[in-house]
């Protein structure tokens, strides 16, 4: 588009990277000038990402091709010559990427430790090959990097993470001290001369704006909540606050606009709030006016004095705001707004509820229902989880959701459990490593309100996570059976003795620990979903105790939770449950969805992601006894 007004042109459409929708965009990254974009693609849900280049003005394919890229982006620096991007050393194809008879294997179905992360530069126009290499620690073969120019383009900040903790180091690189720019490096073996500004995994710091040496960072250090912080590259060991740790809301994001504003966010009860404020000092200057929900974006650049900001929640598809900050009162003005043909919000009512778990703890958990559902137990219900590496689970629309609500009668209900990041960093660690236990006691909690309350009934009561989420649902279905009528797992780390031999799962350790220590070992043995499939029968009074109907789902090109983690489950429970000498009381369904040509989740073509929720929910419509009304 010319302006925010003109007709929208075609640039790059991802509907046409392959004939059955499984090519995926991944990465997309515009130059400074515009007229550059960098786009990465991914095949078959892959975590593998293919950069390529496009002119923006002649919408030309550039002959770039950059591979074995993955947990990236591409970072422009300002003369819009040339990007920064991380990757992995391409895999052993003897060992990685041939099958027994010697026939090519897709990258995205190997399971070896993805290691040896690696940060580098790439000049328009030249080979791979070429590329200078940035950053990279041999020593330290587990941890990820990425490399970020600052919003004046003089430095390229360095961030390493060592797991999935909220931590990291910061190095930084005064672009414009380098004799020849980035490319001096090339030909001399060396790496960028980056500097420590902190050198150790205590906290969380991410960029949101520098005045000259002087750089912001939103971080977590001596702040479970988030706070603002600024320091001076001149004096690198005065730190100063710029807004303070609030007590009750987590500060999730800060973005610099109109020249020496900040709009913040803030997560409050699991609803976001926006504040505008001054860079400078910190200082509260307005309240943005939002519905409760959550910001899904925030799309903003320092030179402008227009923002937009996405918004959505249980009730609306999605909404773009725009907003003038040089008016007296910053205004809201709808920009675009998606509708769904069919859909009255006004159909459904939304709550927000604090369940107490089994400790005490209050666990958030929002319920939507029909308008005048009546509280006699008689309606199926969906309820949904995470409770995981510091992810926070808000207020999001569902097209798949809102049809079981309207056509099945489903409540459908979203508990903020333990191991998020919906309370801060306290709220994480209370249900990660030795406390993991919490995770799953808050969802049972969560699932007997809603008998006790009224919504439903154990037969009628499904539950759903997905990837740690389907580690939740597995341990749930191993330590309380009888409370479920359906269950739906997707892509879970169901091995939690093996799960970081595989890919990236060695991050994992951080919210997990690892078996291969001997304390560790213990607190995993415990819940692990594959080593605690036991005989309900054999556990309880009554004989005819069994698992509820149960669908493991994952997918073929999965290299996040490889598929391996789903199918041992699904044999262990097909041997546990129904290998014996007399009949076996497990009558209900346990079952696997495959999904070909698909990953852990993302870059799945519409037809597939129907498909699925097709599948799974006519499975617990089935199993539930759930009737379709029109």
């Amino acid at each position: 588009m010319d302006s925010l007004d003109g007709e929208p042109e075609i640039l790059l459409d991802p509907n046409t990277l392959s004939e059955d929708g499984t090519v995926a965009l991944s990465i997309c990254s515009i130059s400074e000038d515009a007229m550059f974009l960098a786009y990465g693609i991914s095949s078959s849900g892959s975590d593998w990402v293919t950069i390529k280049i496009m002119q923006v003005v002649a919408k030309s394919v550039e002959p770039d091709v950059l591979s074995w890229v993955k947990f990236s982006d591409a970072s422009w620096t300002h003369d819009s010559k040339g990007f920064f991007y991380s990757r992995y050393p391409a895999p052993n194809l003897e060992r990685v990427l041939l099958h027994r008879d010697g026939e090519s294997l897709d990258a995205g179905t190997e399971t070896h430790s993805n290691l040896y992360h690696e940060v580098y530069y790439h000049r328009l126009g030249t080979d791979q090959s070429d590329d200078i290499l940035c950053w990279k620690d041999p020593e330290n073969p587990k941890c990820t990097r990425s490399a970020s120019v600052t919003q004046d383009g003089k430095y390229v900040l360095l961030y390493t993470y060592e797991n999935c903790d909220p931590v990291n180091q910061v190095y930084y690189c005064d672009l414009s001290a380098l004799p020849d720019w980035v490319e001096g490096c090339k030909g001399r073996n060396e790496l960028l001369p980056f500097i420590k500004l902190v050198d150790n995994f205590v906290a969380s710091y991410e960029y949101v704006a520098n005045d000259g040496t002087a750089l912001t960072f939103r971080t977590n250090k001596d702040a479970p909540k988030y706070k603002l912080v600024r320091v001076d590259l001149k004096e690198p060991d005065s730190w100063s606050d710029i807004i303070q740790e609030n007590e009750k809301d987590v500060l999730e994001s800060a973005v610099v606009v109109n020249k020496n504003q900040l709009v913040v966010s803030y997560l409050s009860d699991v609803k976001n709030v926006l504040q505008l404020r001054d860079l400078k000092a910190g200082a509260l200057l307005h309240h943005l006016p939002i519905d409760i929900g959550s910001v899904s974006g925030i799309s903003a650049r320092r030179k402008d004095d227009t923002i937009f900001i996405g918004f959505t929640n249980f009730l609306i598809p999605g909404i773009i705001y725009e907003c003038n900050l040089n008016e007296e009162v910053p205004n809201l003005k709808v920009f675009r707004e998606t509708v769904v043909p069919g859909f009255d919000h006004t159909d459904f009512q939304v709550n927000q509820v604090f369940v107490p778990s089994k400790d005490g703890v209050k666990i958030p958990m929002f319920i939507v229902a029909g308008k005048d559902i009546s509280l006699d137990g008689s309606h199926p219900c969906l309820l949904y989880g995470y409770g995981g590496f510091n992810i926070s689970i808000t207020p999001y629309f569902s097209v798949g959701r809102v049809v079981i609500a309207k056509h099945l009668g489903v409540v459908f209900c979203i508990a903020n459990i333990r191991g998020g990041g919906e309370y801060g960093e306290d709220w994480h660690k209370a249900g990660s490593l030795s406390k993991k236990q919490n995770c799953f006691d808050d969802f049972i909690s969560a699932a007997e309100y809603l008998v006790e309350a009224g919504y439903t009934r154990p037969k009628k009561l499904c539950i759903e996570g997905g990837s740690n989420g389907g580690l939740l649902v597995g341990a749930c279905i191993n330590q309380r059976p009888d409370l479920f009528g359906c269950a739906l797992a997707h892509v879970g780390v169901m091995d939690m003795l093996r799960f970081h031999k595989f890919t990236i799962g060695h991050a994992w350790t951080s919210d997990y620990g690892c078996s291969e220590k001997e304390e560790e070992f213990q607190w995993l043995i415990k819940y692990s979903p594959l080593h605690n499939v036991r005989r309900p029968w054999e556990q309880s009074p009554n004989q005819e105790s069994q698992y509820p109907p149960t669908m493991l789902l994952t997918a073929d090109h999965d290299d996040r939770v490889v598929p391996l983690h789903s199918l041992k489950l699904l044999a262990t429970m097909q041997y546990v449950l129904c290998t014996s000498l007399e009949k076996s009381p497990q009558s209900n369904p346990i079952i696997s969805r495959i999904e070909c040509k698909a990953g852990h989740g993302a870059g799945r073509p519409t037809q597939k992601v129907i498909d699925e929720a097709a599948d799974r929910y006519a499975f617990m419509a089935k199993v539930m006894g759930a009737s379709w009304v029109q």
